[in-house]
């Protein structure tokens, strides 16, 4: 039986795509640990799959000046440590990071105990921790066909990105049925991911009236942003977000305005859902939700338009209806180009990387 560890955590993005991957890890008869923050999500989430799952001390490196920059040196050598002695006792045959800070003494730890590690990037450009374990990794996955010029030819592997097996078998009717919509008019989805996102729900609502001419309007606005003046509105429904139903709704979309996560693009590629993408500006984040989009629109998956154009102009209603429209209108040459895409199979494709470092066929 082989053995493979899994590390990742911080946020969702750094944690989900390993849970994509187990049931293809378990199928294949791996044996499978995971190791994390103590106390971070990740054990939350990883726990209840009965995965085992160890908690290592860990700490952040900022890119500003902070006291606790020094302070998590520590830390972080301390995590480094106890990676080393699980290692140890786990001896896996492949290590596999997702990233995080909290992976990052994890695959140095691999390093030393001559396990070898593949590394997987969700966004276009490599974060922080994946840089830092980039020199120790035998593989390093990426989902973003630009990224492979920056990696050595021996190590960049394009996977795409593995998403839960679960949002591929929702069911429209289901959908149309939760939100109290028609079959025979089409749905627009708009999420901005679980936090919601203000921006797009301002802008949403200040079109809605145009918007329901043509469209039925599911609306997963956020935890706190749900507007009780709009209860009730044919053709418009609006959560703070769903779990269980999110196959449902997802499936039911003709076409869906998102920000440019990674893990919210490509499953909407998997899904074959045209897109227009809203990433966050520069102000708000380090730019890769920008250069996520740009990427799917130049691969045709979709159209981005920007919260405010070069001159700092804020979006105007129009620009936006207009970009509606042409995603809709244009949405079944976006459907072939996703059909066309290797990186539709992200979990199979990392899989296969992990079975070939561990020397199982897949």
């Amino acid at each position: 039986m082989k053995k493979i560890v899994l590390t990742g955590g911080g946020t969702a993005g750094h944690i989900t795509p390993n849970l994509a991957l187990l049931p293809l890890l378990q199928t294949a008869g791996f044996s499978i640990s995971y190791i994390g923050l103590k106390d971070g999500m990740e054990e939350g989430l990883i726990r209840p799959t009965g995965v085992a799952f160890y908690g290592i001390t860990g700490g952040k490196l900022r890119r500003y000046a902070d006291l606790k920059n020094f302070t998590d040196l520590f830390r972080i050598g301390a995590g480094f440590w106890e990676s080393v002695s699980l290692l140890r006792k786990l001896k896996p045959d492949v290590l596999f990071s997702k990233g995080g800070f909290v992976s990052t003494p994890v695959v140095w730890a691999a390093k030393l105990c001559g396990v070898p590690v593949v590394t997987h990037e969700s966004d276009s450009t490599f974060g922080l921790a994946n840089r830092l374990s980039a020199p120790f990794a035998r593989k390093m996955c990426y989902t973003f066909p630009e990224s492979g010029a920056h990696l050595p030819e021996d190590k960049g592997v394009f996977t795409g990105l593995p998403i839960r097996e679960q949002l591929l078998h929702g069911n429209r009717e289901k959908g149309l049925r939760l939100c109290e919509f028609s079959a025979d008019k089409p749905v627009l989805v708009v999420t901005g991911g679980s936090q919601g996102a203000a921006f797009i729900n301002r802008m949403v609502r200040r079109c809605l009236p145009k918007l329901l001419e043509t469209f039925q309007v599911c609306h997963l606005c956020g935890k706190g942003n749900v507007d009780e003046k709009l209860e009730g509105m044919p053709g418009y429904r609006q959560f703070a977000y769903v779990t269980d139903d999110l196959p449902d709704v997802f499936a039911m979309a003709d076409m869906v305005v998102t920000r440019g996560g990674s893990t919210s693009l490509f499953e909407l590629l998997a899904l074959q859902k045209p897109m227009l993408i809203i990433p966050y500006s520069r102000k708000a984040s380090r730019g890769d939700q920008i250069i996520n989009g740009r990427s799917f629109q130049k691969q045709g998956f979709g159209e981005v338009l920007m919260e405010a154009d070069e001159n700092g102009m804020d979006m105007m209603p129009a620009a936006f209806l207009r970009a509606v429209r042409q995603v809709y209108e244009n949405r079944e040459r976006y459907i072939e180009n996703m059909q066309k895409s290797p990186a539709r199979g992200g979990a199979q494709n990392v899989f296969a990387v992990l079975c070939e470092v561990a020397g199982l066929s897949s």
